[in-house]
C-alpha cells in the first residue's frame, strides 16, 4: 500500500524504521514528490525568517539595506530550492561511494531516496534559530535509518558510511581553510609601532 504525504511525514518522524520498510520498493518519482514539497516548505519557511532576522538587524543598527524588499527574498529562496537539490544528488553520489564501500548493493537510487527521506526533521525544523540543531540532529539519525533499511545493510555499516561521507568533507574544509589563513597571515603587512 502506498503512502500519502501525511503519512511518510507523519510516519518518518515517529515510527521511522517501520515507514522506511514500506518505502523501499517505492519508485524515484515519488520520494522526489515528497522532496519537492517539503523542500518547497523550507525555502519559503527560510526566507520569512531570513528576512526577519535582516529587517532587524537594519532597524537595530540603522543601516539600509534597500535590496531586502526586492531580491534578497528570491536569492534566499532560490539558494534554497537549488542548494536541496544539488545536496541531494550530489552529496547522494557521495554518500553512495562509501554505501557502496560497506556493503549496500541496492543502487544509488535507494541512497537518494534515504537523503530524500532523512532530510524531513531538517527541512520541518531546520529554518528555525537554534531548534535547527535537533532537527539536524534527528535527520543524522534518519539518514543512517535510511541507508540501512533501504540498503539491507547493518546499523554498523550505516553508520561507517554516512560518518565517513560527512568527516572527509569536513577534513578538506578544514585543510583548505587552514591553508587560506595561513596564506592570508603570511602574506598580510606586518606593522611596527613606532
Amino acid at each position: 500500500m502506498a503512502l500519502n504525504f501525511v503519512e511518510k511525514l507523519k510516519g518518518l518522524l515517529m515510527n521511522p524504521v517501520e515507514t522506511l520498510q514500506q518505502l523501499r520498493e517505492e519508485g524515484l518519482g515519488d520520494a522526489l514528490t515528497y522532496f519537492i514539497i517539503i523542500l518547497v516548505v523550507y525555502a519559503v519557511l527560510s526566507t520569512i525568517v531570513s528576512m526577519a532576522i535582516l529587517s532587524g538587524v537594519s532597524a537595530l543598527t540603522g543601516a539600509a539595506f534597500p535590496e531586502l524588499g526586492t531580491w534578497m527574498p528570491l536569492i534566499i529562496f532560490g539558494t534554497a530550492i537549488i542548494g536541496g537539490f544539488i545536496g541531494i544528488f550530489v552529496g547522494g553520489a557521495w554518500l553512495h561511494i562509501w554505501v557502496y564501500v560497506f556493503g549496500g548493493r541496492n543502487g544509488y537510487l535507494q541512497t537518494i531516496k534515504s537523503l530524500m527521506y532523512g532530510s524531513t526533521p531538517v527541512m520541518l525544523l531546520g529554518w528555525i534559530p537554534v531548534v535547527s540543531v535537533i532537527g539536524a540532529i534527528w535527520a543524522f539519525i534518519l539518514q543512517i535509518l535510511g541507508i540501512r533499511e533501504l540498503h539491507g545493510i547493518t546499523t554498523g555499516q550505516a553508520v561507517v558510511a554516512v560518518l565517513i561521507a560527512i568527516i572527509i568533507p569536513i577534513i578538506i574544509l578544514a585543510i583548505l581553510l587552514s591553508y587560506f589563513l595561513i596564506g592570508m597571515v603570511s602574506t598580510s603587512p606586518v606593522v611596527y609601532p613606532i
